[in-house]
């Protein structure tokens, strides 16, 4: 097989995963919860900020020791395997959740998004086999476009079940979405590594490696302000990318079907945002890009407290679409030029369990401040500090571009 169809068949597993996340983190499921599992009432926004938290701890405590069997052993796509599938199971079996149902509802959706996050540990590790080292930023590109292109047809499908009201159809179809395109991945794609004759503890890779990280970062003192700078900022990203559905529905008053178009509107302005400020990066340097990003989601932040109607909030919408792929994606390659190159598999490791935990706080953060005050404008104010004390521990990091 070419390196052109192992890397389009590796991105068609990003195409598929994104049903997962357009439909039931972001939009139709986060919804759904909030109106009829959680009958519209302000704690719904506590137990889905739990929800959300609780899968990404978990998955953060178990990510080392997953990035240490994909590290050590040639089952990697078994283990893909088994989580795809746990993802693809919950997510059907939303389904059956229904109106007060709120411990099951939140079960099956952590479940699920162990399943999704999990399983990108395995995915991402295919990477250096499918193609040469430097490529990897590319193809990593090309993953992210084809996700985004997932997202637009997933909610083209789902359109007609959101006109129609078959709000919970939408589920096992977004599952059946993933199943379908993930499958040439699994048919077609091979475990390069030898299985090792030794006999090894994962977990004490696992433990060892971060232990071996911890340790090390110090030695990294602009490396270790930048993951500082990231953890906050990406914690502001995650958790509008976690509430923004629930927000402009519960606050706003967005039907399902306007939510649909609004969410078209985004997938698009975030195809535009990574291609127009990758080509800002490489000129201007990652660092400023960053910057340039977070100020946009600053006032993303800002705006979305202050629109009082639907039109206003396409506004947000669009800056938040254009600052999402670029502020990901830049992250990573500003990663990529901070890290020592002996070492980048080690690091990167590290940047991935930030990535995890900080999905943890925000959330509780809105859903917290949502409960008590009874006002998701409120909530969503209160994010911006997390933007806040991303931009200004970033203005620390020395960009090596900068420096040249």
């Amino acid at each position: 097989m070419t390196s052109k169809k192992k890397v389009f068949i590796w991105t068609l597993f990003d195409f598929a995963n994104t049903s997962f996340s357009i439909v039931v983190v972001t939009f139709v499921y986060a919804v759904y919860f909030k109106k009829v599992v959680a009958e519209g009432k302000p704690i719904g926004d506590l137990f889905w900020s739990i929800g959300t938290s609780l899968a990404m701890i978990i998955t953060a405590i178990i990510s080392p020791v997953l990035g240490a069997i994909a590290d050590y052993s040639a089952g990697k796509k078994r283990f893909l395997l088994f989580f795809t599938l746990l993802c693809i199971a919950a997510t059907s079996l939303l389904f059956f959740i229904g109106r007060g149902e709120v411990f099951w509802g939140v079960v099956l959706f952590v479940l699920a998004n162990i399943g999704f996050e999990a399983g990108l540990v395995f995915y991402d590790s295919f990477l250096p086999e499918i193609t040469e080292p430097k490529n990897f930023g590319r193809v990593s590109g090309y993953g992210f476009a084809m996700g985004y292109l997932g997202s637009l047809a997933t909610l083209a499908i789902i359109y007609p079940f959101i006109q129609a009201e078959m709000i919970k159809e939408s589920f096992p179809v977004a599952a059946l979405f993933f199943l379908i395109f993930a499958i040439p991945l699994f048919v077609y794609l091979k475990d390069n590594r030898k299985i090792k004759s030794e006999k090894v503890s994962y977990f004490n890779i696992g433990v060892s490696r971060v232990w071996n990280t911890i340790s090390n970062l110090k030695n990294y003192k602009n490396l270790a302000i930048f993951l500082l700078a990231y953890f906050f900022y990406i914690e502001g990203v995650n958790t509008i990318i976690f509430f923004s559905g629930n927000y402009a529905s519960t606050t706003l008053g967005f039907t399902e079907s306007e939510l649909l178009i609004f969410f078209l509107t985004v997938q698009t302005t975030a195809i535009a945002g990574s291609v127009i400020l990758g080509i800002i990066a490489d000129s201007i340097g990652q660092k400023k890009t960053i910057i340039i990003t977070l100020i946009m989601w600053l006032v993303t932040v800002l705006f979305a407290y202050l629109a009082q109607d639907k039109s206003s909030f396409y506004i947000v919408g669009l800056i938040a679409g254009a600052a999402m792929g670029s502020s990901q994606s830049t992250s990573r390659s500003l990663m990529s030029k901070l890290t020592p190159p002996e070492k980048k598999t080690e690091f990167f490791g590290f940047y991935s369990f930030f990535g995890k935990s900080s999905a943890i706080i925000g959330p509780l953060v809105f859903g917290f401040v949502s409960f008590i005050s009874g006002d998701q404008r409120l909530a969503i104010f209160s994010i911006g500090i997390f933007f806040l004390i991303g931009l200004i521990i970033l203005l620390w990091v020395n960009d090596p571009k900068a420096d040249q």
